[in-house]
C-alpha cells in the first residue's frame, strides 16, 4: 500500500485510510508503521477486568505494553492472521472490525472478533476504544 506522504502523519492522512493502514501494519508486523501511526500522547481503551484492561496512554505504553503485552501471550514464531473484514469512516471517526487467529503461548488456538472505534488527527490515530470477546480472551490468554 503507497500513498504520498501527508504532513503530521504517515503517508496519507485520511482518517480511514490510517486505521486501515494501521490494522495491516499488525498483520504484516510491520513494527515502525504500527508506531508511526499513532499520536504521541494517544489513548487505547480495553474494556473488561483482564490484566490488559483498561485506558493506555500514550504512543510508547501502547506500542510496547499494551500491543507487546499481547503479542507475548501468542505462541513465538506462530503467526497472528488478521483480516480487516469491515471499515466505516466518517469525518476523523473510523470503526473497523477485523479477526485475529493464532496460537496462544500455551498451544490453545486463538481465534477472536474485534471491533475497534478509531479517532484520527493530523494523520494518526489519537485514540481507540476496542472491544472483543474478553471471555475468550481471558479463557486462552490469560489462563
Amino acid at each position: 500500500m503507497t500513498a504520498d506522504p501527508a504532513p503530521g502523519g504517515p503517508a496519507g492522512g485520511d482518517a480511514r485510510a490510517v486505521a486501515v493502514r494501521y490494522v495491516k501494519a499488525v498483520r504484516d508486523g510491520d513494527a515502525a508503521m504500527i508506531r508511526d501511526s499513532f499520536a504521541a500522547d494517544a489513548a487505547w481503551y480495553y474494556p473488561g477486568s483482564l490484566p490488559i484492561s483498561g485506558e493506555w496512554r500514550g504512543r510508547d505504553r501502547i506500542v510496547d505494553d499494551f500491543l507487546g503485552g499481547m503479542a507475548g501471550r501468542l505462541q513465538a514464531g506462530a503467526p497472528l492472521l488478521i483480516e480487516l473484514t469491515d471499515v466505516i469512516a466518517e469525518g476523523p471517526r473510523v470503526v473497523a472490525t477485523w479477526t485475529s487467529r493464532g496460537t496462544a503461548a500455551n498451544g490453545e488456538p486463538y481465534d477472536n472478533r474485534c471491533l475497534g472505534i478509531f479517532e484520527v488527527r493530523d494523520g494518526r490515530i489519537s485514540s481507540v476504544r476496542e472491544y472483543a470477546d474478553t471471555d475468550h480472551v481471558a479463557r486462552v490468554l490469560f489462563p
